[in-house]
């Protein structure tokens, strides 16, 4: 073999090693699970646990083919305090989707199911809390549009004088993810909760969330959280008064693995 063969053939194999290291890695199933706390659970601005501290966790299953399931639970207290006949201690979030990029955008369609284990909520309004709510989100960069549309009561809601249901209902959800580096990153949020058919229910939440990646899987969050609607008298508990709708902060750890 004379000089130019070996000088040809070592140019091939370096090239081969080469394309093989910046080939895209074909994508993998996965299964995770968390566990976390936080000083207060508040969903789409609202207090869940009266102020209080909750234990939360979940499990996710991701397949290759752009399908995932999930659970997600966490302990509450909002069902307890809106009357003395009403119990409910636990929600559990079960869902599936399917995630997909198309024309340079990420998109994620699926359903999320609000399971309130053993809830008594329709002695105080008549309608279970669990409720049923289809998905669909679109991401462009940094940030995501998501709208949620609930075809069951709204966690129970319900017009009680005038026999009207709050199916129906809608959540708009807006957000950016913005990486700050050395581990942190801003997600600023902003929600808009339509509830059909209850007049005063509907209302805006603000939120502004840092978040701080500690490594070995576990990471720390603080957020700032406020309502357009925290004088507003539909938002007090009703066992106790608490204003579930005024302004907090809310920290927060978490172990993923």
């Amino acid at each position: 073999m004379n000089f130019k063969s070996k000088l040809l053939l070592a140019l091939l194999a370096t090239s081969c090693a080469a394309f093989a290291q910046t080939a895209p890695a074909e994508p993998e199933s996965t299964l995770g699970y968390n566990v976390g706390v936080v000083s207060q659970y508040r969903y789409r601005g609202l207090a869940q646990t009266k102020g209080d501290a909750a234990l939360q966790g979940g499990v996710d299953y991701a397949d290759a083919s752009g399908y995932y399931l999930g659970a997600w639970g966490s302990t509450i207290k909002w069902i307890k305090d809106s009357g003395s006949n009403a119990s409910g201690p636990v929600e559990l979030d079960l869902y599936g989707g399917y995630k997909f990029e198309a024309a340079g955008l990420a998109y994620d369609v699926g359903y999320l199911r609000y399971q309130y284990v053993n809830n008594s909520y329709d002695k105080v309004s008549t309608k279970n809390a669990n409720t049923d709510e289809v998905y669909g989100a679109v991401t462009a960069g940094v940030f995501t549009a998501k709208y949620s549309y609930a075809f069951s009561d709204l966690f129970g809601a319900y017009d009680t004088t005038n026999k009207k249901s709050s199916k129906g209902s809608g959540y708009l959800d807006l957000s950016a993810t913005f990486d700050l580096g050395e581990g942190y990153s801003l997600v600023p949020h902003a929600g808009h909760q339509t509830v059909k058919n209850q007049v005063g229910y509907s209302y805006t939440d603000l939120a502004l969330t840092l978040n701080k990646d500690l490594g070995d899987g576990l990471s720390a969050s603080a957020a700032a959280i406020s309502t357009n609607v925290s004088k507003n008298a539909n938002f007090l508990s009703s066992a106790s008064g608490y204003n579930t709708a005024k302004n907090a902060v809310v920290l927060g750890v978490k172990y993923s693995f």
